[in-house]
């Protein structure tokens, strides 16, 4: 079974403390700071978040590699940045 571990993530944000639409607004910030090619990871709570956020971040156009279930209850979404 293959574990977050696996991708080499070069930063993370928590967003599991704001709600729709603001938690897509932190983690495109997130991505913003990124350079391309550079993966993120985003922890996010279950319902809106995990079936809005990779929706949006997808319409961007970067590429989503991996959405896990943690042990806490919560998600963490493995995205990788993709240039304009």
């Amino acid at each position: 079974m293959a574990d977050i571990q696996e991708i080499a993530v070069d930063d993370t944000v928590d967003i599991t403390d704001v709600v729709c639409p603001v938690t897509f607004v932190k983690a495109k910030v997130a991505l913003e700071e990124l350079d391309d090619g550079q993966i993120l990871g985003i922890k996010m709570n279950d319902g809106e978040p995990v079936q809005n956020v990779p929706r949006s971040i997808k319409e961007e156009g970067h590429q989503i590699l991996k959405l896990d279930a943690n042990e806490d209850g919560t998600y963490t979404l493995i995205v990788k940045k993709v240039g304009d």
